[in-house]
């Protein structure tokens, strides 16, 4: 195993049967439980990170999303 320039190990612990759980489902998402822990302790630590993000997502969709000035009401905008 090589570990990247400045990562540290750590240990945790849990229950059995959630790391098992959590190993099924990052192998399902064809990831590592490290590799999902890392972008989950990134994104507990920095959660202005994640915020800003999805302000720069939405500010894209305003630009390419037209809809002639029509306002919509609750109801269309929740149709699928």
């Amino acid at each position: 195993m090589i570990l990247q320039q400045n990562m540290k190990k750590i240990a945790l612990s849990a229950e059995d049967h959630l790391i098992e759980a959590a190993r099924r489902r990052a192998k399902a998402e064809h990831s590592a439980l490290n590799e999902q822990f890392r972008t989950w302790l990134a994104t507990y630590a920095w959660p202005q990170r994640n915020a800003s993000a999805a302000l720069d997502v939405i500010a894209d969709i305003r630009q390419s999303a037209k809809t002639g000035g029509r306002k919509f009401s609750r109801d269309e905008m929740n149709e699928r």
